[in-house]
């Protein structure tokens, strides 16, 4: 484990394990939910992780990109899909870490499990009460492919938690868990306890509030889309910025507008970047 601190605030990465964050706590409040770091043997168990190079699920695992049919690897069990990419499957090299500041890196080969090269930065610091991160994908392939990024933190749901934040639209999930609508919604402004929610928003404000009886947290990011996830037996509330909608690159194969669902294409040499920032606070 690598360990971040800066005055209230605490932090540890477990570079070996997709980069994730095992935990981050506030006075020794837990934030995100996590398990035991000793008990810890996925980045799924983590309390945080990044999504590269792509969020969410990619349909029957199965890439449809420039006319041709990318068989992927089926990376989440029994799930027929895809998903969260494959930096959270893979190690990451720790290139930097001081104090309240870590570097990490991972470089991917054309593999099964994404047919293009590429590589990808992280970065971790510790600013006061705040977590601040960044996330870089440079295309290595040798033609343009599709790209996104994103962030999948936990966060602990306490009896009080309410999350409240503005979007203009959300995208209606099928029984297979892919998007299928798009319907015109304004965001949530929830009690978590019942709340059963597993959608991306569009038209994303660019900032979240939960909080409750322990803690307020604002979730802020560069990005402009929202999954939301949790339901009553959810021990943690899901809330993940990212670039583009569940399935995106299928999406625009099937004839949506890349731009709607943010699908984006780097050329070789192009670099994809985003920041999120996770601010912490003792509820007053």
């Amino acid at each position: 484990m690598v360990r971040l601190q800066a005055g209230a605030l605490a932090c540890e990465i477990a570079p070996h394990l997709g980069g994730c964050i095992a935990g981050l706590w506030l006075d020794g409040v837990p934030v995100l939910h996590a398990a035991p770091a000793a008990q810890l043997v996925s980045a799924r168990q983590a309390g945080c992780y990044p999504l590269v190079p792509f969020s969410n699920r990619i349909g029957e695992a199965t890439l449809l990109w420039q006319g041709t049919q990318h068989p992927l690897v089926r990376n989440n069990g029994a799930e027929p899909h895809a998903i969260h990419g494959v930096g959270w499957q893979r190690p990451w090299e720790v290139l930097e870490c001081e104090g309240p500041f870590a570097m990490l890196a991972y470089e991917h080969p054309a593999d099964p499990a994404w047919p293009f090269a590429f590589d990808c930065s992280q970065t971790l610091r510790l600013k006061g009460n705040t977590l601040e991160l960044t996330l870089s994908l440079t295309n290595q392939a040798s033609g343009p492919a599709p790209a996104g990024l994103g962030w999948h933190p936990h966060f602990v749901k306490r009896e009080r938690s309410h999350i409240a934040f503005r979007a203009a639209g959300r995208w209606e999930m099928g029984e297979d868990k892919l998007p299928t609508v798009h319907r015109p919604a304004l965001g949530l402004d929830s009690d978590c306890a019942f709340l059963d929610v597993d959608h991306c928003f569009d038209g994303w404000s660019g900032a979240v509030e939960l909080r409750d009886e322990l803690l307020r947290t604002r979730i802020s990011s560069s990005l402009e889309r929202l999954v939301v996830f949790t339901h009553g037996a959810r021990e943690y509330v899901a809330i993940e910025p990212v670039s583009h909608v569940n399935n995106a690159v299928n999406l625009v194969a099937g004839g949506a507008d890349a731009a709607k669902v943010g699908l984006i294409v780097l050329q070789p040499g192009e670099t994809l970047s985003a920041w999120m920032n996770i601010d912490v606070e003792h509820a007053q």
